[in-house]
C-alpha cells in the first residue's frame, strides 16, 4: 500500500513540475517579446525626443510669430514623448 501511495505521490509531483515547467517557458518567452517591444519602442521614443529637442531649440530662435505655433507643436510631441516613456516603464 506504501507503493502505491508513494507511486500515486510521485506522479503528482512530476505532473506539477511538468505545469511549473510549461508556465516557466511560458513567462520566459513572453518576457523575452516584451523586452524586444520595449526597445523598439525606446527606438520610436528616442526619434520623437531628438525631434522634440529641435524643435525646442527652434523656439528660441524664431520670430515671435511664428514661434507661437513651434511652441504648440512642440509641446504636443513632448507630451506624446512623456506617454511613451509610460507605455515603456510599464512594459518592463
Amino acid at each position: 500500500m506504501d507503493n502505491i501511495n508513494t507511486d500515486k505521490a510521485r506522479e503528482e509531483v512530476d505532473k506539477i513540475v511538468q505545469k511549473l515547467e510549461q508556465e516557466r517557458d511560458e513567462l520566459l518567452l513572453k518576457a523575452h517579446l516584451l523586452k524586444a517591444d520595449a526597445k523598439d519602442e525606446w527606438v520610436k521614443v528616442e526619434q520623437q525626443y531628438n525631434h522634440f529637442k529641435s524643435q525646442a531649440d527652434k523656439i528660441g530662435k524664431e520670430a515671435k510669430a511664428s514661434s507661437g505655433d513651434i511652441y504648440a507643436a512642440a509641446k504636443l510631441l513632448g507630451e506624446e514623448v512623456v506617454r511613451s516613456f509610460e507605455r515603456i516603464r510599464k512594459s518592463i
